[in-house]
């Protein structure tokens, strides 16, 4: 989704003096891409089998009645994205050729003005053919010869109107109700990234140019991190952070220190400022004293002593509660977690890491050159929305092929 054609002088000059005293760097806009979840990319096309039957119109009520005295409610409920009751000629066409063709009744009732439709029961697997002609039988209408077969059917909703319709032409009629089972809605992701399209530009650059300026001291590598707070259309910088995983560490290995990427160490800096609010409150004071800071949460650039010192907005939140952060790399599966963890509200980062990011969810792909004892390649984790975690939050791919560019980075580091 494109960002809105308006130009960074009039997106500066809706900042205040503190975020346009610190974009120093060369602004240009980009691309906002909503991440695909895991359901999205792998489930979009599960199939399972049903039972169903015909009735005459006047019998499918009294039928229907019937199945939801027997059945359990999530059996009679069945398939919502699919019609219950569909009349023979909005069968697919492979459907009313074989049920036409069956019987003489088949092709009386698929012939000019139907007066019978066509009933889903539910799940094969779930159901007693024995015990479902036996009820159906006593249903006015329908004894005699009791219609049962077994189709298949999409067992997931469908996730746009097109998709809606090529099941309806290929299974059986689909209802596609503006939603999406596998992942954020639809209107959520739009309303979302129209809110953040406009400025997302100003964020993205301001972890570029703490990237650069930790690359250049040697204290990380060029990777940056920046944390907002949007209320009523006023933003709020709460947190700027570079990587410094080779501060007070030797350069000798290739992870460096984990506790100090940008993310976490930007995640760190906000609860500082939340702890600051309530030592204030309760006027206390308490600085530990540590040989080794492992999170080297302190700043250690200008640009994040200057957003350091500044008070939180929203002090009294769960820490990243609706927050936005900014990422010039895609976090790796440590710093995905603790995003989640800390109840962020949206994630934006510009580089994906196939290798070692978290919140992708495409396959990694397969370097054949790699040793065999490290692996490469498997599927991506997608973690900012899985129904197994307590915690969901909407992300987006930056794209942008202008001046912006941020330092390259070996694939199979984490970030």
């Amino acid at each position: 989704m494109l960002q809105p054609d308006t130009s960074i002088e009039t997106i500066l000059s809706a900042q205040d003096d503190t975020i346009r005293g610190l974009v120093r760097d060369e602004v240009e806009h980009g691309v906002l891409i909503p991440l695909k979840t895991t359901l999205e990319l792998r489930d979009d096309h599960v199939t399972g089998r049903v039972l169903i039957t015909r009735a005459p119109v006047k019998s499918a009520n009294p039928a229907i009645s019937l199945l939801r005295t027997m059945l359990p409610e999530d059996i009679v409920k069945g398939v919502p994205h699919l019609r219950r009751c569909a009349k023979p000629c909005d069968l697919p066409d492979h459907l009313k050729t074989q049920f036409m063709n069956e019987t003489p009744q088949g092709r009386q009732i698929h012939t000019g003005k139907s007066n019978w439709i066509y009933i889903i029961l539910g799940p094969e697997n779930v159901l007693s053919r024995k015990e479902i002609l036996e009820a159906l039988s006593t249903v006015e209408g329908i004894e005699g010869d009791i219609f049962i077969r077994s189709v298949p059917v999409p067992m997931v909703a469908p996730t746009s109107q097109v998709q809606a319709a090529m099941w309806s032409q290929n299974y059986w009629p689909t209802v596609y109700r503006k939603n999406n089972p596998l992942g954020p809605h639809p209107s959520m992701v739009s309303r979302s990234t129209e809110e953040i399209a406009n400025d997302a530009t100003i964020w993205m650059t301001l972890a570029h140019q703490v990237a650069t300026q930790t690359k250049a001291k040697g204290y990380g590598e060029p990777m940056g991190a920046c944390i907002i707070h949007r209320n009523q259309g006023k933003v709020t910088i709460v947190a700027l952070a570079a990587d410094a995983r080779w501060r007070q560490q030797e350069k000798t290995g290739p992870p460096g220190n984990p506790m100090a990427h940008a993310t976490l160490r930007a995640i760190s800096m906000v609860a500082q400022k939340l702890v600051r609010a309530e030592n204030r409150k309760t006027d206390t004071n308490s600085t530990p004293i540590l040989e080794f800071e492992a999170f080297q949460d302190n700043p250690i650039l200008e640009d994040e002593q200057q957003i350091f010192e500044l008070e939180h907005p929203c002090p009294d939140g769960y820490l990243c509660h609706g927050l936005e952060l900014y990422l010039t790399h895609e976090p790796c599966v440590m710093c995905s977690m603790a995003i989640l963890h800390s109840r962020m509200g949206k994630v934006v980062f510009r580089h994906r890491m196939p290798q070692t990011g978290g919140l992708c969810a495409e396959d990694r792909g397969c370097d054949h050159s790699a040793p065999l004892d490290k692996p490469d390649g498997g599927r991506g984790l997608g973690l900012f929305w899985r129904r197994e975690l307590n915690w969901s939050l909407v992300a987006w791919e930056w794209e942008s092929s202008g001046s912006v560019r941020p330092l390259p980075v070996n694939q199979a580091i984490h970030a």
